[in-house]
């Protein structure tokens, strides 16, 4: 081929390869366009542009950082339970439903402690369990009722009850009228299979009376001076743990005197005073154990493992038998060898070992945390509320219900001497069961007080709840879809 027929084809080829422009849009009403404009034109009539990869692009969806779970890791986990806990009606649920789960298990396990006992004195074996199951569902009607009324009303109480406790307890050291159970002199014969101990009900009289004290002399801006924080709190809880003593139980005597510590407490007493106080009541207590025998012997039975030869520390022995041969989930539900007259009191005082033999650390381990997350909610309660009445009653309930929890179980795991102390809710025992009720009561009425709750409750009425709707849903112009 000849050179310039090879260089017309070369130059040809080098012409095809070179990129055409884009053909210009139609010029509007016949005007052209620079070829800018054209461009834009020409991608707006149909061209389309190069496409980019999907999430390439800065803030697109790739750009976003990969989950790298469903759940998120215990940070979130941790989150949510904090923003479920700070909800307005997680304190009312977590009261009502924790002493609730107490007090039917307890009916369970008084039913299966019980058994043996009630048929050792030819009764049947439903006898305890039918005259708790009586006292819960008293003591159920009394909750509903202290929950409904308002706080002035529990106000207006206090001092009738004070007074009421204080004649019963002076009756019972009437001879003839008071009884004497297991060496103490604090019953009151009803009539029948039924007794009444009104030392239980000072608790409650003690709590209503100095929260009501309290809140009135805060009011007042008094309580800064140590006599009006004193005086007449401390000789009226005197006057209480005399007649107490009086009788011989020292157990609810302990109980009534850390519940005026947290009262106390509560209202701001200074540590001096605080400390005065603590050591006063110290040295009273020893002086009451070195002069008895039997509570000198208690105190020698703490951390034991086997009784004395002589059969000393036999209870605290057994109770420890009870709760090792349980194991992680015990022996099953009624299967319980201590029971058969082994261990003395297995439905009142030591139905916590009794717990322990027939459900195991599960079970036991399940009470614990029912009584820390009914502590914890009265704690907030307490702790949220303005009104001084309801942080003062809150509190000493509180108090009231975790320090006997923790005499009780010490003194069956053998941390603390055997103070006689039944266990809030869960043991044997009608007189303790109603007035703890009344005082479970007593702080769903005060969950309920708070404002947040309230707003909360009221939301979750059908009329309020068909009337918000109705005040969002925008009415829409006729004719429209």
């Amino acid at each position: 081929m000849p050179a310039d027929e090879r260089f017309a084809v070369r130059r040809d080829r080098a012409r095809a390869s070179v990129p055409r422009p884009l053909a210009a849009a139609p010029a509007p009403f016949g005007v052209p366009l620079p070829d800018g404009l054209a461009l834009r034109g020409r991608l707006a009539t149909g061209a389309r542009r190069p496409e980019t990869p999907r999430g390439s692009g800065r803030g697109g969806p790739g750009s976003r950082t990969p989950r790298t779970g469903r759940g998120g890791g215990p940070r979130r986990t941790y989150e949510r339970a904090r923003r479920a806990w700070d909800r307005p009606l997680t304190a009312y649920y977590v009261i009502l439903g924790s002493s609730l789960l107490i007090t039917v298990l307890g009916l369970v396990m008084v039913y299966s402690a019980s058994m043996i006992k009630a048929l050792d004195i030819s009764k049947p074996s439903t006898y305890f369990f039918g005259k708790q199951f009586l006292a819960a569902v008293i003591g159920g009607a009394l909750m509903l009722i202290a929950a409904r009324m308002p706080v002035k009303l529990h106000r207006a109480l206090a001092y009738p009850i004070l007074m009421v406790t204080v004649f019963l307890m002076v009756l019972v050291q009437v001879p003839g009228i008071g009884m004497s159970v297991n060496g103490n002199q604090n019953w009151l014969y009803l009539g029948g299979p039924f007794q009444l101990q009104p030392s239980e009900f000072g608790k409650l009289a003690l709590i209503l009376w100095g929260a009501d004290l309290l809140a009135r002399k805060q009011d007042k801006r008094l309580l800064t001076q140590w006599k009006h924080m004193l005086v007449p709190l401390v000789p009226v809880a005197f006057m209480l743990l005399g007649l107490i003593m009086l009788g011989g139980d020292m157990g609810t005597a302990i109980i009534l005197t850390a519940i005026l510590f947290g009262l106390l407490w509560l209202a701001g007493a200074p540590t001096r005073l605080f400390a005065g106080v603590l050591g006063a009541a110290a040295a009273i207590a020893f002086l009451l154990i070195r002069t008895s025998p039997n509570r000198m012997s208690r105190l020698a039975c703490m951390g034991v493992s086997e009784p004395d030869p002589e059969g000393g520390c036999w209870q605290a022995a057994h109770g420890i038998y009870a709760l090792a041969s349980g194991g992680w989930f015990g022996s099953g539900l009624g299967a319980s060898v201590e029971k058969w007259g082994q261990l003395p009191e297995p439905h009142t005082d030591f139905i916590f070992a009794i717990t322990g033999e027939e459900l195991g650390l599960a079970g036991t381990l399940s009470v614990l945390a029912l009584f820390a997350a009914l502590g914890y909610a009265g704690i907030r309660v307490a702790g949220r509320t303005e009104d001084p009445f309801v942080r003062f009653a809150a509190g000493g309930v509180t108090t009231w219900i975790t320090a006997q929890a923790v005499i009780n179980i010490g003194a069956v795991l053998g941390l603390l001497p055997i103070a006689g102390v039944p266990l809030p809710l869960f043991s044997y025992g009608g007189s303790a069961l109603l007035p703890t009720m009344f005082a479970v009561g007593l702080m769903i009425a005060f969950a309920r007080e708070d404002p947040a709750a309230k707003a909360a409750l009221a939301m979750r009425k059908p009329g309020v709840r068909w009337k918000t709707m109705r005040r969002r849903v925008k009415k829409r112009p006729s004719g429209e879809r």
